[in-house]
């Protein structure tokens, strides 16, 4: 019996430090990550999204890519694209034949294509989590937790392939039971890029007949 509790107080003195390693030894990981990521000119991303609420009997599945350059961005989704030159966001749907142009907006708690690779950055506490083989790549699993109690994200899991560094999955589990998982199909990076990539020409989307929306 003495032995049982001298084991059971060993632990409740050991748990804090041995979480505080693994909360270390996950930031060390992602500190790994994000300087990959910033060593890059530009990164192209073929990712697949996927949304799933059992209690709603939602399931959503589609597949998108991501051209990063800086802050700039191009994104094809859901059959529209998403374009960001630095100054101005263009959102064009050519199956309303409509762009809309805004103000960039850092909505509270969102990731913006720009951040999607970088956001882990603030805003969490981390935990080291499972080791996963897949098809022959080794991912470590970083588990995220909102700092903000009132958060809608209950927790974040960050699949990272330990050889390249790079983000292989991102699986997202809301507070409404909600989970999104954004696989990484393929990660190019420093590719030849055409100048005018970031450029909109909103005078090519009038000709076409195109209902411009500035918000």
């Amino acid at each position: 019996m003495k032995r049982l509790l001298l084991s059971a107080l060993l632990m409740l003195t050991l748990s804090p430090g041995l979480r505080a390693q693994d909360a270390a030894k996950a930031k060390a990981l992602l500190d790994q990550v994000y300087n990959k990521v910033m060593s890059y000119q530009n990164i192209f991303v073929d990712f697949k999204f996927e949304l799933n609420n059992t209690e709603a009997n939602v399931r959503q599945e589609t597949r998108g890519d991501l051209t990063l350059q800086g802050e700039k961005y191009l994104l094809n989704y859901m059959g529209a694209q998403q374009l960001y030159d630095g100054r101005k966001v263009y959102t064009i749907v050519p199956e309303n034949e409509e762009v809309t142009i805004e103000d960039k907006s850092e909505e509270a708690g969102s990731v913006s294509p720009s951040k999607m690779l970088t956001f882990y950055r603030e805003g969490h506490n981390y935990s080291w989590d499972i080791l996963q083989t897949v098809q022959g790549r080794k991912i470590q699993y970083v588990k995220l937790t909102p700092i903000d109690t009132h958060s809608e994200v209950a927790s974040i899991l960050l699949g990272i392939d330990v050889e390249t560094q790079h983000i292989y999955k991102l699986i997202e589990t809301g507070q409404n039971g909600t989970k999104t998982t954004i696989t990484v199909n393929s990660f190019k990076t420093n590719q030849p890029l055409s100048k005018s990539l970031f450029t909109f020409d909103e005078q090519k989307y009038k000709d076409e007949g195109y209902y411009i929306i500035r918000n």
